[in-house]
Formats: structure tokens, C-alpha cells, sequence
């Protein structure tokens, strides 16, 4: 299922906010490891209907997902 591209945009915003904060990191630095990622592959395409998880889930996920690569 794909989500409306505006409320996506909106939900990729409040990860990287949410990320950011949660590893003490700038919204920059934030930013570019989200978009690097395979969790926002896998939203962006609408795989396993991710972006229908919760905010903070989704960080964890991407946290690990960081943690796995550094």
C-alpha cells in the first residue's frame, strides 16, 4: 500500500527529528542516515506497509540498522 506522498514526507520529518534527538546527533547528520538507509528504501516503496508503524518504532529500527553498520 502506498502512502500519500505529503503525509509521508511528513512522517519521514518527525523520524529524523525523533532520531536526531535520541542520539544527540544535528538534523543534518540525522538526515543523511535516514536517506541512506534501508528502512527509508523500504517506506519509500511502500514494502511491508512501514510507514503505517509508529514514529518511534521506526527509529529503533533505524538506530539499529545504524548501530549494525558502524
Amino acid at each position: 500500500m502506498m502512502a500519500n506522498p505529503i503525509l509521508l514526507q511528513k512522517k519521514y520529518v518527525r523520524i529524523v527529528e525523533l532520531f536526531a534527538k535520541k542520539l544527540g546527533i544535528s538534523l543534518d547528520a540525522a538526515l543523511k542516515i535516514f536517506y541512506n538507509s534501508e528502512l527509508y528504501q523500504l517506506m519509500r516503496e511502500g514494502i511491508s506497509d512501514m510507514h503505517c508503524m509508529s514514529d518511534g518504532y521506526l527509529v529503533d529500527e533505524l538506530e539499529e540498522e545504524y548501530n549494525n553498520i558502524h
